[in-house]
């Protein structure tokens, strides 16, 4: 929505809305006496309805999670818009007619953002009915070899632009748009000739399904432009950095499911889409962005910690690597969790679904990893890792990237994964991290201390992530029933955890002394607030089962276990790269190490699987 709506429509839209008509659009709702209705609240998960609306006021209050408001607070929250998304809805469900006044942009004519977005949506219209012309066959050519019928460009509003270069531009002016409007709108260029010619054409449109801009692919061999995709230029209303094509079709399941997937192209987006992946959206004609980012954090909430997912679906070849790196950099512009979907042929979603169907698409996204693993393993993959040189020169590589990250709570993790990668001492590894940021510091500065020796900003683990559901459940154990422990806690570590908000709260219990208020005390003790609320929401989450300390036992076996298999791998790595001849001794000790770690290894298997 362009500028700012009149007050006064938005008035007559919160009186005309009667708030339990809209709700019962969601939510079922039964009369609870005295002119109010009930019913169970679409916000979040209860059993016994406390979500009330109030017609005669027009508000709505959910008594057990405690959100309230208007009629238009309410559609902002449940369809995931903006304020005036939500109202323009709500106007054309009603019968509002707004009045948009312009944002006072220095230079612009008044009402000209609405004259564009009025030029846009006739352009899309005009563009989709071409598609179905005699000319047209080539467009509809182009999505049939992508495995798109007619009722799937109709779906996605796909249009055909003529190569005859005035047909837009009669027409609109048949309608009555001036051509300084449709050279705003970026219809136009400068002699009148249409913009777009003789390509198949994706119109581009906010959430609230206003039409701001084209992507147009082109299908001609003789094309005068040779690049394959043209976008509107720059206008009133289209700005490329902060669009997403696919944003109007995902909005509402990426604010309902916590995950965007950011694919390369508006072909697959709409294989993605009938594909199941309803999430699915692409960036315009640039390179995903620090606007992006922060329009899909406003669309998934923000919320304290790692909050939802973003998955990139990058090519596996050499522009993926680099396209992956950028983002990368700024990652911690999410406070989403970021993840890679590769597919190991190296097909893109639109590929994938022609050649494997669309189940394909859904598994290639349900296989992604963490953004950092893929990076790491990339920069792996570009030394040889068998000469001393080559892990060194990785390191430092790796060790750059990590050192630049703001957050961190993320650094630990990331070194720890690159000297799993790399087959190298974690210390050695944080030494070139330190190195790295005595640079960027300014001077010499000591080397980083230990995650013990610092108060370490923990972060927010993503309760979900089944690769920490064990640390997250021995804690919830630990927290809500530590009698069942013995008091050395069965012998685990703060190493045992690898989510450093896991340490961190692991180390806050240890060191407070068990008795009574314990629960209270530990979080009393916490000095970080993150730290207390993941205390906190350990200590309400509900357990499997009634434990024992059978239970509790076998919980810390398996945390153990999976340390010391971590460890194992560490030390393989490094054994692999000692010289037996060249080092004996040290080859020795590795090797009775390394029997020492699989002894114990078997031994807490034998009691992780009691």
């Amino acid at each position: 929505m362009a500028g700012r709506i009149n007050e006064d429509d938005i008035a007559s839209v919160r009186e005309r809305a009667r708030i339990d008509d809209v709700v019962r659009d969601y939510v079922m709702l039964r009369n609870a006496g005295s002119g109010s209705f009930k019913g169970l609240c679409p916000f979040h998960d209860e059993k016994t309805p406390s979500f009330t609306v109030t017609p005669s006021r027009g508000f709505y209050y959910c008594f057990g999670c405690g959100e309230g408001g208007d009629v238009i607070n309410f559609l902002m929250r449940q369809q995931n818009l903006g304020f005036q998304e939500a109202v323009q809805m709500l106007a054309d469900r009603f019968g509002v007619e707004l009045r948009i006044e312009d944002d006072g942009a220095p230079g612009q004519p008044p009402g000209l953002r609405k004259r564009v977005l009025e030029a846009n949506e006739a352009a899309q219209d005009f563009f989709a009915e071409q598609l179905e012309s005699a000319e047209g066959l080539e467009g509809r050519r182009f999505l049939h070899g992508r495995d798109f019928d007619r009722a799937v460009a109709q779906q996605f509003m796909v249009g055909y632009a003529p190569r005859h270069g005035w047909a837009l531009h009669q027409t609109l002016k048949a309608k009555g748009f001036p051509d300084d409007i449709l050279k705003a709108a970026g219809l136009i260029r400068d002699g009148g000739r249409d913009f777009f010619t003789g390509r198949v054409l994706w119109p581009i449109r906010d959430s609230a399904q206003a039409v701001l801009g084209f992507g147009a692919r082109r299908i001609y061999d003789d094309d005068r432009l040779p690049a394959k995709y043209i976008n509107t230029p720059e206008s009133p209303v289209y700005k490329k950095s902060q669009v997403l094509y696919g944003l109007d079709l995902a909005r509402r399941e990426i604010g309902r499911k916590q995950q965007a997937v950011i694919v390369e192209g508006y072909t697959d987006v709409m294989a993605a889409h009938l594909s199941g992946v309803e999430t699915a959206i692409a960036s315009c004609g640039t390179a995903f962005g620090d606007d992006h980012a922060r329009l899909l954090q406003r669309l998934m909430g923000s919320h304290g910690g790692l909050h939802g997912e973003v998955i990139f679906t990058f090519d596996g070849d050499a522009a993926g690597q680099k396209a992956a790196l950028k983002v990368f950099k700024g990652d911690q512009n999410f406070i989403s969790q970021t993840y890679v979907a590769v597919e190991p042929g190296g097909m893109d979603p639109c590929d994938l679904r022609m050649q494997q169907g669309e189940a394909a698409v859904r598994e290639l996204v349900a296989r992604r990893i963490p953004l950092y693993q893929f990076v790491m393993n990339n920069i792996a993959k570009s030394y040889d890792l068998d000469r001393a040189d080559g892990r060194l020169a990785a390191a430092r590589e790796g060790a750059e990237l990590i050192s630049a990250i703001r957050d961190q709570s993320l650094v630990n993790q990331y070194l720890r994964e690159l000297a799993g990668v790399l087959g190298m001492d974690l210390d050695d590894v944080r030494r070139e991290a330190a190195r790295f940021g005595r640079r960027r510091g300014g001077g010499e500065q000591p080397p980083a201390p230990e995650p013990e020796d610092v108060a370490v900003e923990p972060g927010w683990p993503n309760p979900n992530d089944p690769h920490l559901r064990l640390e997250r459940d021995t804690l919830k154990l630990m927290l809500q029933h530590p009698v069942t422990f013995d008091t050395a806690w069965n012998g685990v570590l703060a190493e045992d955890f690898t989510h450093p908000g896991y340490q961190a709260v692991f180390r806050l219990l240890s060191g407070v002394e068990f008795g009574e208020h314990w629960t209270d005390r530990v979080r009393a003790a916490a000095t970080n607030e993150l730290v207390a609320q993941l205390v906190v929401a350990l200590l309400v989450e509900p357990l499997l089962r009634e434990p024992d300390e059978t239970y509790s036992l076998t919980h810390t076996a398996r945390l153990q276990l999976n340390r010391v298999t971590r460890e194992i791998a560490d030390l393989k790595s490094r054994l692999q790269r000692t010289d037996p001849v060249k080092d004996p001794s040290g080859h020795r000790a590795q090797f009775a190490q390394l029997t020492q770690l699989e002894m114990k290894r078997k031994q807490l298997q034998q009691v992780g699987l009691a």
